[in-house]
């Protein structure tokens, strides 16, 4: 098969893309076979149209066309030909072509320009072009080949092709693509396009749009981290194992394999450590176990003076504070509804989801007063699983030159990657909103960077850990401070949402302050808070004592729990015998210790639980026990 195109005759210039535009350049149209070209060919180019008025060859006659086509050669690697622009021609037998016009084409050609066909036969492919199909990266959204890895044709833009002939075909000039190499260099910051790697991409197909998601880091600059501080991590890892392998040296750093490989490799360079043989199956640098050598001594003896953190590489602070603000607890939508599913077997009054609602939607301080037993503790404890979907908490973080120890497995309760997660960076941990609970052991040095000599590194306070979550105060009124400074203490944390903090240095430091502030008391709020407090403190809720039908409620529920047959005969018994003569009040928790105490006296009678009377009175005597102390002598106790 034939195909026609126009090119300029020989010596006319140049083949290049200045020359086809040069608008002082004329241009014969001539009908020449097309030359053989190579295996990676572009669509030809679209025809010249000369800017200088030539007279047009008269056009062939129409049987010079219909010649039977030849059948298509054998197959080759498949290369799809673009189709090539049709020119718009006027009808047959309308009078000579205007000057510049191409021939014109015989409607049998139609099908030729269209049809897909492998390509001809061509000279060889040059060492670089690597014998595959050129990759289309216009149609990908990949952006133009890499530097010395020239596989495909030049990207399109705006409907045309902007190289040359001559540079389709291998033989022309090419200016040699100076951006960022796909293969080991990181797109530049106004990159928008996919990453081929699939970190990138990752991040995006997280389950929520504008939740916060750390993607995996593929270099020290997306660590946020320089050399020399991964260089300590790795070496004081090693040091405090004895020796390890480098892909036990990353998990422990929490870091890609391919970046600590990186940095292993360089510390061998420094002859600061060395390869002690292989460990376990497979190859590569990540198998090989590694120890220290005796170059390393003085240089470990200074990192170690300097800190002893040793642990995941930590994260850069700002990126924890721009962390908080997108995982923030202000501002959620919590209805009846979920609150009620979300409490489990709590028995609550309506008043009670009524006052806590508010408070959670704004994500404000709250204050719980009213005697003790009635279940402030664990309302606070349901209330932080009203909270959607789960947090990101890294390990620890980097503050100047200080590392700080954030995620706390006695506080932060991580939570399991789905099937098919996208990955993140694992310097954070996937966790549940953490509640945080201080009770009368609080000291105001406890709500400060806590700095031990010893390791040399700092301890986050509790209201940092608490942060995204809920921070609650119980027993509000005893611990060792004053009741006055404590809350001088949280005045302003309160009031701006920003903590100030002191390093040991001195420096202070501004950080989030996050928290759902929970003030839990069964003493008289009067002798404790003040006016300021309290304009601070938002909302304030009592709970009251259960009545009668409530302590039935709930012993109903605590014997389902137990395993106890329930018998409210059994129970109106216990009111009428040990309450109302007495005329003891009840309290929520009463009824779960009393039940307790049932079940420990039957085991040790060698019976079944059951509510029995006499299993009843004995617990009464041994939990409701009054202290009496008579003016002279021994201290005396009675159950009332």
């Amino acid at each position: 098969m034939t195909d026609f195109f126009r090119r300029p005759p020989p010596g006319a210039g140049p083949a290049s893309p200045d020359a086809e535009q040069d608008p002082n350049r004329s241009v014969t149209p001539l009908e020449t076979p097309a030359a053989p070209v190579s295996p990676i060919l572009a669509p030809p180019p679209r025809p010249r149209v000369p800017t200088t008025a030539i007279p047009a060859a008269p056009p062939p006659p129409a049987e010079a066309f219909a010649k039977p086509r030849p059948p298509p050669p054998a197959p080759l690697p498949s290369v799809i030909f673009d189709p090539m622009p049709r020119p718009r021609l006027p009808a047959p037998g309308t009078g000579v072509a205007p000057p510049g016009a191409p021939p014109p084409f015989h409607d049998d050609l139609v099908d030729v320009q269209t049809e897909r066909r492998t390509a001809p036969p061509g000279p060889p492919a040059d060492p670089d072009r690597r014998g595959g199909v050129a990759p289309d990266f216009d149609r990908r959204g990949g952006g133009p080949p890499a530097e010395g890895d020239r596989r495909g044709a030049a990207p399109q833009g705006d409907g045309e092709r902007r190289g040359s002939a001559a540079d389709r075909r291998g033989g022309g000039s090419q200016q040699p693509y100076t951006g960022p190499d796909r293969r080991g260099t990181v797109p530049p910051q106004s990159y928008s396009g996919p990453d081929r790697r699939g970190s990138r991409r990752e991040a995006s197909e997280a389950p929520t749009p504008n939740r916060f998601w750390p993607v995996q880091p593929r270099n020290l600059q997306e660590c946020g981290l320089n050399a020399t501080f991964v260089e300590e991590l790795v070496l004081k890892a090693i040091f405090f194992a004895g020796e390890m392998r480098g892909m036990d040296v990353a998990a422990r750093l929490q870091l890609p394999t391919t970046l600590v490989d990186e940095i292993i490799e360089g510390l061998r360079r420094q002859k600061y450590i060395d390869i002690r043989g292989g460990g376990g199956s497979g190859v590569g640098r990540s198998t090989m176990i590694y120890q220290l050598t005796t170059f390393v001594t003085e240089v470990l003896r200074q990192i170690l003076d300097r800190n002893r953190y040793n642990g995941p590489a930590p994260v850069p602070f700002n990126e924890w504070v721009a962390a908080v603000k997108q995982q923030t607890v202000r501002g959620n939508r919590i209805t009846r509804q979920r609150m009620q599913d979300k409490f489990g077997d709590l028995i609550i009054r309506d008043y009670i989801f009524d006052g806590i609602g508010p408070a959670m939607n704004s994500g404000r301080a709250i204050f719980f007063y009213g005697p003790p037993g009635n279940g402030k503790t664990a309302i606070c404890q349901g209330m932080v699983n009203c909270y959607d979907g789960d947090i990101f908490i890294p390990h620890a973080l980097l503050i100047d030159d200080f590392v700080v120890k954030m995620f706390d497995a006695n506080i932060h309760k991580a939570v399991e990657d789905e099937p098919g997660a996208p990955a993140y960076d694992r310097r954070w941990v996937r966790c549940r909103r953490p509640l945080v609970v201080v009770g009368g052991e609080l000291t105001l040095e406890m709500l400060d960077l806590v700095y031990t000599p010893e390791v040399k590194y700092y301890e986050a306070p509790f209201q940092m850990k608490a942060s995204n979550g809920m921070l609650l105060i119980d027993d509000f009124g005893r611990q060792k401070v004053s009741p006055k400074d404590l809350l001088n203490r949280w005045i302003v944390p309160l009031e701006s949402d920003i903590d100030i903090l002191t390093l040991h240095t001195g420096k202070k430091l501004q950080v989030p302050f996050d928290v759902f502030a929970a003030f839990s008391t069964n003493l008289d709020p009067s002798d404790l808070v003040d006016d300021a407090f309290l304009r601070r403190v938002r909302y304030k809720l009592e709970v009251q004592r259960p009545d009668e039908q409530q302590f039935h409620e709930i012993f109903q529920m605590m014997c389902k729990k137990r395993g106890v047959p329930y018998d409210a005969r059994a129970i109106d018994y216990l009111i009428d015998e040990h309450y109302k003569p007495t005329r003891r009040p009840f309290a929520a928790c009463q009824p779960r210790d009393l039940l307790d105490q049932v079940i420990d006296m039957a085991n040790y009678q060698g019976s079944s639980p059951r509510l029995e009377p006499s299993l009843l009175d004995a617990a009464v005597r041994s939990y409701f026990v009054r202290f009496d102390k008579p003016p002279s002598g021994p201290t005396s106790a009675s159950a009332r």
